[in-house]
């Protein structure tokens, strides 16, 4: 006969006790973490073989329809929103004026010397009819940082007096007043209005174009043609934010003499995959900006900017 199996007998007064559940609390997003996060997407291809194989797959595709480069181009922003949630207008304002004289002063110049600069000038001149009023060459020197001051006070003083004698000393909400103001071209006014007044516009500024014809969005080159054929790719509603992202994006990864293919997160949407280093270590140190672990542009950042603050004028 077969033995007979004993059934375990559990000791008196135990009770199975039912594994507890570990509440996921939702975690505080902080700013490292913030940057930890960017910086990981930042990084593929991880190894020279998929950089290798990322070569061929680019050189050996096929034409792309029109409709396959919408799909890839919106794809491209989602990816982009999600690598750069903090994306922003990247001068320091207080309010439509102080955005409008920045962007203004903005030509030729980066946005960290504007914003090095219109402290003291603001501080000075915080009105349209206190700018109006200046001495031209008191002027002058306050925003000789920024180059070209001769030009730039001529628009300044020009554009303050317009607002304080046609629009009451207010900045108007509408395109068509904006490029009637001196200094003031469709790119500033989109500025203004997507930033200060929340119209949606397409900023066509030096790296928006160079990264739309990058990824074959567009071959024109005409500030306005390119506005028009990334405009009818997106809806409305995301030409502004869509703008800061890839600006963002030309500024901190796609440079224009060396881009950072090794260490960009959207290779695998990049037609042009391969123009700069794509070796994953190298080009982590074409990082710039947060990316790269160094102050950002903006003296004062919005909240949710997960780098340090710029420093002011003349600090070491």
């Amino acid at each position: 006969m077969k033995p007979t199996r004993r059934a375990a007998v559990k000791p008196a007064g135990t009770a199975k006790v039912a594994p507890v559940k570990k509440a996921t609390a939702k975690k505080a997003t902080t700013k490292k973490a913030t940057v930890k996060k960017a910086a990981a997407k930042a990084t593929k291809p991880a190894t020279k073989a998929a950089t290798v194989q990322r070569a061929r797959t680019v050189k050996s595709a096929k034409p792309e329809s029109r409709l396959a480069m919408v799909r890839r181009a919106r794809r491209i922003n989602r990816e982009l929103a999600d690598v750069y949630s903090y994306a922003h207008p990247e001068l320091d304002f207080r309010n439509p004026f102080e955005l409008l004289v920045a962007t203004v002063l903005s030509a030729q110049t980066t946005d960290l010397r504007v914003n090095q600069t219109t402290p003291a000038l603001f501080s000075k001149y915080p009105t349209p009819e206190d700018m109006a009023a200046a001495v031209p060459e008191e002027m002058e020197e306050v925003i000789r940082p920024t180059g070209f001051f001769r030009a730039k006070t001529k628009s300044l003083l020009g554009l303050s007096a317009a607002l304080r004698d046609d629009f009451g000393g207010e900045v108007p909400g509408r395109l068509e007043d904006l490029v009637k103001l001196p200094g003031v071209g469709r790119k500033t006014a989109f500025v203004v209005l997507g930033n200060a007044f929340g119209v949606p516009g397409i900023t066509v500024d030096t790296h928006f174009g160079r990264l739309v014809r990058r990824w074959k969005w567009t071959e024109q080159e005409d500030p306005e043609k390119v506005e028009a054929e990334i405009a009818a790719i997106f809806p409305k509603s995301e030409w502004t934010m869509l703008s800061h992202r890839v600006i963002f994006h030309g500024r901190r990864i796609c440079h224009a003499r060396k881009p950072a293919c090794g260490a960009c997160p959207i290779t695998h949407l990049c037609p042009s995959y391969g123009e700069g280093e794509t070796d994953p270590e190298k080009a982590k140190k074409l990082l710039k900006y947060e990316m790269g672990g160094q102050p950002g542009q903006r003296l004062n950042p919005p909240a949710d900017y997960p780098g340090r603050p710029a420093p002011p004028l003349g600090a070491a």
